[in-house]
């Protein structure tokens, strides 16, 4: 783990253990914001579909909050159970707990978390471009305007950035992680690097699955090639995000995930303008 990461973590963490209202409440206020912007959404998502669901639309999205809040819900818990006793941190977190600046920590972090993100996304088009499998004809907006992409913007930031990374990161990986240190390396005082670089694999293997309904929608099925590429791919941005929550902070992940959607909305612009 790198020195600067590691610095002041035992005693961060030490002031962030345990599950308070106050802690929850916070970190699921973050990812709600999502949510919501997702459930916005719900409504165009049904018109595209070639056969409606028979059920109101209304009933649609409130089962959508519904479910996603759940998911949210457990990915917090396990995340406040579990983060701060593997030496992963929230800045937001530690504000709430102890006090601590949040500004100045968020400030230092940005250069590398919205360099690596950018960079991510960067990663993700180029190997778009050569491994994608093609998309059937008048699929994947072929019918985009600017409104379009500038409509999809409180998704990608307040979903993809915020929501994600507490489902993806803060639960899943800081599960793994645990479940790994307390089992594979049960007996030593912190999880090893390479524990923790497999929790971030499997995390950023788990987000690519995560895309697979959509791009099933997209491709109309899902192929073993479809299937290959959507995992990889987009295992390649859980990577980078995955190594930020280790390394940096869950705030550096968040920032990271938001760089990588910049990246997909500039592109997605210059193809629609050009």
């Amino acid at each position: 783990m790198d020195t600067h990461a590691h610095e002041n973590r035992e005693s961060d963490g030490a002031s962030s253990l345990g599950i308070t209202g106050r802690r929850f409440g916070v970190l699921f206020a973050v990812g709600f914001l999502g949510i919501i912007a997702l459930a916005a959404t719900t409504p165009s998502q049904l018109e595209t579909l070639p056969e409606a669901p028979d059920v109101p639309t209304a009933i649609l999205v409130a089962a959508a909050l519904v479910q996603s809040s759940i998911l949210l819900a457990i990915a917090v818990l396990v995340g406040l159970y579990t983060a701060p006793r593997l030496g992963l941190r929230s800045h937001l977190l530690e504000r709430v707990s102890a006090g601590t600046p949040i500004g100045s920590r968020l400030r230092a972090e940005l250069p590398i978390a919205a360099g690596l993100g950018a960079a991510a996304g960067v990663a993700i088009v180029l190997a778009e471009a050569v491994f994608a499998p093609a998309a059937p004809a008048g699929a994947g907006g072929s019918d985009a305007t600017v409104g379009a992409v500038l409509a999809s913007v409180p998704v990608r930031f307040l979903y993809g950035g915020l929501t994600e990374e507490l489902l993806l990161r803060w639960g899943v990986m800081s599960l793994v992680a645990f479940g790994l240190w307390r089992t594979v390396g049960r007996g030593t005082d912190a999880p090893s690097a390479r524990l923790m670089a497999t929790a971030v694999v499997v995390a950023a293997v788990v987000f690519g699955i995560g895309h697979l309904p959509a791009a099933a929608s997209l491709y109309g099925g899902l192929s073993a090639d479809v299937v290959a590429w959507i995992v990889a791919g987009n295992a390649i941005g859980g990577l980078a995000f995955g190594w930020l929550f280790w390394q940096r902070s869950l705030e550096a992940a968040m920032i990271g995930h938001v760089f990588a959607h910049v990246v997909f909305v500039a592109l997605s612009l210059v193809i629609v303008v050009v």
